[in-house]
């Protein structure tokens, strides 16, 4: 009789983090809390406390509801190593209750006698219940720990391979790439952990402006391109992955103006290598913390409303909070019309095979482009992530009117993700709010993207993408310091700071007022009023009741340290709204012929032979 013997491999899921460097210095419980001084020898690895020091946080517990949705693993353990005075391990599961507040659940405890040599611990943690599970260290005196993480035992049939290519798209970005570049030689290519034998960096340099002799070498290769927005990058890093050498199987796109944390990339390697059959076609998309406030999670899946605009799934979270922390996952983010931002998104290369490349759109919807098409089921965990800029005051109407338009109209031809009647209903209120906040070269390029999508897919195939935003940035509205304006204007202004930034809290009244046909523009002088009031750059976030009847509006930007003044133009105006109803009487006549030619040509615009045709590699 043949007996069948199951292999057991010891398998790390994340490593516990100890370093607070001088960007998390403000946040340090991102990584743990503790009331005591702490310290980190980087360059032996030991981690130094007295006292009680919490590891149940974002970065250090481990997300267990997930790890049991996404796989088939049955238990997770804690391997430390200590040394020094006597210390107490206590191992925690926590959850949300019905009042939603955390519920805190003890598992196992272990009691470390003092030593001069590190000794081995390893401990359950709780497994079956908890959304999250870490662990508290107690010491009276002062103690040392080193090389913790958590692991599991997996049945090395069940562990799948993986290799990931992951491609980084440039221009002219050396303050962020190099240093990204750096910590994943170091800490990732550098590192004993299996996926230093099963990871490739791709640097895809627009720009052509890095050294790629200097800074390529075994693990990370650099590849000048031509600037062909972050569609093309992106779609360069595509090709280079199916054509390799290599057998990769996933592939991260990862923007150029993040820093990225190297642990994150460890714990994609580790999800993807033990995904359950229901997950191992997924995508993982990593969240994105504010660059400029580290302790805040903007997004990390969103959604695509039936206008076209987009929607958060998840409000923004503290991930220093531990309310927020567990919250986080148990929020869903299985959602229809859901789609991942590339700041850092997996994607299985089976599935770039399959659905193609992305569409040559240079800047914005190419990843919401592409979720629509592939319409993937998304993993995401505590601990995934990169921090990015935050958007709020980085309006530029060049990117977030003229692309935006034409690429979102593209969209839904192609993918039906969107009722193309109410983005036009969309387009019509936005053009109209441009207008009454003065702000005309916003409404000139909200109409140049109309305008450019009717000229067909042929027209887009062969458009120089970078010449194109060269033009279109030429016509964005200009913002000066403030200490240049005048200053006896903006001693008169009275404005809230809540008006520059954030969401449009505005009463749902307010907004339908907006769409009513009334315009400043048809009022005689004698009932307009000279004082200026404040503006965000973008128009739509200042109370409409502050801004009408009023010839003249301050631009500010978040924070209110640039702006610039728009002034009443009867001329302008008209010229736009003669030209909006030229573009709108095209639209009604030749609209679902363009689609239709959109969507004909939609598997060349996304076939490997097109792009390299299109970025001259053959």
């Amino acid at each position: 009789m043949k007996t069948t013997t199951t292999i057991m491999k010891r398998f790390k899921l994340a490593s516990v983090l100890f370093e607070v460097d001088d960007f998390l210095r403000d946040h340090p419980d991102i990584v743990y809390r503790a009331k005591q001084p702490t310290s980190y020898a980087p360059n032996t690895g030991v981690f130094t406390f007295t006292g009680k020091v919490d590891f149940c946080t974002y970065f250090n517990a481990i997300s267990v509801g997930k790890w049991r949705q996404y796989t088939d693993i049955l238990t997770v353990r804690l391997h430390l190593e200590l040394a020094g005075d006597a210390c107490r391990i206590e191992t925690r599961g926590l959850s949300l209750g019905p009042d939603d507040l955390v519920r805190v659940s003890t598992g196992d405890v272990s009691e470390v006698e003092a030593s001069n040599d590190f000794a081995r611990v390893e401990i359950d943690v709780p497994f079956a219940d908890a959304e999250i599970a870490g662990f508290v260290l107690s010491s009276q005196g002062t103690t040392m720990v080193r090389n913790a993480y958590y692991y599991t035992l997996a049945e090395f049939e069940h562990i799948r391979p993986v290799d990931i290519a992951l491609c980084t798209t440039t221009f002219k970005k050396e303050d962020y790439i190099i240093p990204n570049i750096q910590r994943i030689k170091r800490d990732v290519l550098g590192c004993d952990d299996p996926i230093a034998e099963h990871f490739h960096m791709y640097v895809i340099d627009n720009g052509r402006t890095l050294d790629a002799q200097a800074l390529s070498d075994e693990g990370v290769t650099v590849c000048p391109n031509d600037n062909a927005g972050g569609s093309g990058g992106f779609a360069r890093g595509m090709l280079e992955a199916i054509n390799a050498d290599e057998d990769f199987t996933h592939v991260i796109l990862m923007d150029d103006d993040v820093r990225v944390s190297p642990e994150s990339l460890k714990r994609v390697f580790a999800l993807l290598s033990l995904a359950n059959s229901q997950y191992a076609r997924a995508f993982v998309n990593g969240a994105m913390l504010e660059l400029e406030r580290p302790n805040i999670q903007f997004e990390d899946v969103s959604y695509v409303r039936d206008s076209g605009g987009y929607a958060k799934i998840k409000p923004d979270l503290l991930v220093d909070d531990p309310h927020d922390v567990v919250l986080n996952e148990t929020i869903s983010v299985e959602h229809d019309k859901a789609y991942g931002a590339w700041w850092f998104s997996c994607i299985p290369l089976s599935s770039i095979k399959e659905n193609g490349l992305p569409l040559p759109f240079f800047v914005r919807c190419d990843d919401v482009e592409y979720g629509m098409r592939c319409q993937p089921t998304y993993m995401t965990m505590n601990g995934i992530c990169v921090w990015h800029s935050r958007f709020v005051g980085r309006f530029r109407a060049s990117v977030d009117c003229y692309q935006y338009v034409r690429n979102m109209l593209i969209t839904i031809a192609v993918d039906n993700c969107s009722s193309e009647s109410a983005f036009m209903l969309r387009f019509w209120r936005v053009f109209h709010i441009y207008l009454r906040t003065l702000n005309y070269s916003s409404a000139e390029l909200w109409l140049d993207g109309l305008e450019d999508y009717l000229k067909g897919p042929e027209w887009l195939m062969e458009a120089d993408g970078s010449k194109i935003m060269q033009e279109k940035g030429a016509k964005n509205e200009k913002l000066a310091p403030v200490s240049q304006m005048d200053p006896e204007l903006m001693q008169n202004l009275s404005w809230e700071p809540e008006w520059l930034e954030g969401e449009d809290a505005r009463p749902a009244f307010l907004k339908v007022l907006e769409t009513i046909p009334h315009d400043r523009h048809h009022f005689p002088d004698w009932m307009l009023r000279k004082k200026p009031t404040v503006v965000a750059p973008n128009g739509s976030l200042a109370p409409w009741t502050k801004t009408a009847m009023r010839k003249n509006l301050v631009v500010l930007n978040a924070g209110g340290k640039e702006g610039t003044v728009r002034h009443m133009d009867r001329e302008r105006y008209k010229q736009l709204m003669n030209r909006y109803r030229e573009l709108h009487f095209a639209y009604r006549n030749k609209g679902k012929m363009v689609a239709e030619q959109y969507r004909d040509a939609f598997r060349e615009m996304t076939s490997k032979a097109f792009w390299e045709r299109y970025l001259h590699l053959k």
